[in-house]
């Protein structure tokens, strides 16, 4: 059976964040953890050893794998800043357009800093992640 590796943990979310090396990236992960939980409205959690993660759904594919994951969330890497949204919304992609310097993956979109970004657009792309799979997974 295959083993879930991000999974919510009692971490510390401020110890992690605080043993980010780069002092930017320690800033604009202090900048972005306000922003999460202002907009999400949901206490920051540690999933996994390396994501901060705000509020949960359990997600059930048609293959029959399931699973529980951040609603969303960010991680402070060493490379670039990961942030996570829905995947599947097509407004996520429309938010996009305007969002800033990015790059994006299949389920990430990849940031340098948070100066770079427009935090409007970071506010509405939490809140239509966060509608989108409540609207998804919660109302099954």
């Amino acid at each position: 059976m295959y083993e879930l590796k991000t999974k919510e943990t009692e971490n510390s979310v401020i110890e992690f964040i605080e043993n980010v090396e780069s002092p930017k990236k320690r800033e604009d992960a202090y900048k972005l953890l306000d922003i999460f939980t202002e907009t999400s409205g949901f206490k920051a959690k540690m999933w996994g050893p390396s994501i901060i993660g705000f509020g949960s759904y359990h997600y059930k594919y048609a293959s029959g794998h399931e699973g529980d994951a951040p609603l969303v969330g960010f991680s402070p890497r060493k490379a670039k800043i990961s942030l996570y949204f829905a995947t599947g919304d097509t407004k996520r992609e429309e938010l996009l357009k305007d969002f800033g310097k990015h790059t994006s993956g299949k389920a990430c979109v990849y940031i340098n800093k948070v100066a770079d970004i427009n935090v409007d657009v970071l506010k509405a792309l939490i809140q239509q992640s966060i509608k989108f799979l409540q609207e998804t997974y919660l109302n099954e």
